[in-house]
């Protein structure tokens, strides 16, 4: 196995740098190298250019100084990762070829979660919207403020709804305790998103799964109300027809 094969990065949250089971983000450089190392993780599959690079850690660097203020980062994350690992010389770009990152792991599951959802397979569906959910909902360099840092938190912020819908639309089709599980799910979309209908759908689907058909009804009268207020529309048809089709069975 290659050394880069055995290395695992979590950047969503606390920042962990495994290889082998051995913690190496405690040899990052301090502040300014934990920022770097986290935007080249972000941006390993293009070459920075270093005034870019110095642009997301200090905003507004002296381009007299960038070299000065660079050089010694990457010195040290080659010190810590392999010579061979940071290429830094005209551009800036990281060489971790089989690296294992949670963020792109979580855009890869809930590419997966949709695919499973679309073809109604539940159970396949379940586990990597949960996988996506556990990531995205760590957060992203917690007090730090950059438009990238923002870019990278809006990313994730669309990661954990879209996996709150397919955990929330993957529920009433596992049944059993996920029901339950699954109408938290809704509950939350429509607490992070309340104008987005496809959480007012999966909790009603949810409710109505554990037959709780008067609280499915009463969810989207308040969808009703909300888009009135707030967009003088109407309820979509698909969530329309959901509504005609829980008030049949009741």
């Amino acid at each position: 196995m290659s050394v880069q094969s055995a290395l695992r990065l979590q950047i969503c949250g606390p920042l962990v740098v495994e290889r082998d089971g051995l913690r190496l983000d405690p040899g990052l450089p301090g502040r300014q190298g934990r920022l770097m190392f986290t935007y080249l993780v972000v941006n390993r599959h293009r070459q920075v250019p270093r005034d870019e690079l110095a642009e997301a850690l200090w905003r507004s660097p002296d381009s007299a100084a960038i070299d000065a203020r660079l050089n010694p980062l990457i010195s040290k994350l080659r010190h810590v990762f392999g010579p061979d690992t940071v290429d830094g010389r005209v551009t800036v770009q990281l060489h971790f070829p089989d690296a294992w990152i949670d963020l792109e792991a979580a855009v890869e599951a809930i590419h997966r979660a949709e695919s499973a959802v679309a073809q109604q397979d539940w159970t396949r569906a379940w586990g990597p919207a949960l996988v996506a959910l556990v990531v995205a909902e760590r957060g992203f360099l917690p007090g730090e403020d950059a438009d990238w840092i923002d870019q990278t938190r809006d990313q994730l912020a669309e990661i954990r709804l879209r996996a709150l819908e397919c955990y929330a639309a993957a529920g009433p089709g596992i049944a059993g305790a996920e029901l339950a599980a699954a109408v938290r799910a809704g509950r939350r979309l429509i607490a992070l998103d309340p104008l987005r209908e496809s959480g007012h759908r999966y909790l009603m689907q949810a409710l109505a799964a554990q037959d709780n058909l008067a609280e499915a009804l009463t969810v989207y009268g308040v969808l009703s109300d909300l888009l009135r207020e707030q967009l003088g529309v109407s309820p979509s048809p698909a969530t329309r027809a959901l509504y005609q089709q829980l008030l049949e069975r009741t």
